[in-house]
């Protein structure tokens, strides 16, 4: 089953940035497992960009939806036996990070066409 493990980081600390050795390790034991699916580190609030619905057009505008503390700087895509599974992933991934990891089923959509992925099982809709 897929799930994706949001990455949570303070902006402001940059000692997080010297977990990225630690991310390789684990990288590397996902793909050995053959449980990697994808993973990104995403840029900060500083880089993001907001669109939101308004009446007859949308607007766009500099920055996250909410401001926090903490932020999503980077995801996995794990194929994980159940969710025992993935908060064992997740577990260590806080462990070394010091960071919360937030954990979301991937959901199937009838239909959608999943590409190099197809073969991965997806949690069932509603």
């Amino acid at each position: 089953m897929l799930y994706m493990l949001l990455l949570y980081w303070n902006e402001n600390d940059p000692s997080e940035d010297d977990t990225i050795p630690e991310h390789f390790k684990f990288t590397d034991a996902a793909r050995e497992r053959n449980a990697y699916v994808y993973s990104e580190a995403l840029g900060g609030t500083a880089a993001a960009t907001t669109v939101r619905p308004a009446v007859g057009k949308v607007t766009a505008t500099d920055g996250p939806y909410l401001e926090t503390k903490e932020v999503i700087g980077g995801f996995y895509v794990l194929d994980c036996q159940d969710l025992d599974d993935a908060i064992a992933q997740a577990s260590a991934i806080a462990e070394f990070s010091k960071s919360p990891v937030e954990i979301r089923p991937v959901m199937d959509v009838p239909g959608w066409d999943y590409g190099p992925s197809t073969g991965r099982q997806r949690h069932a809709m509603g």
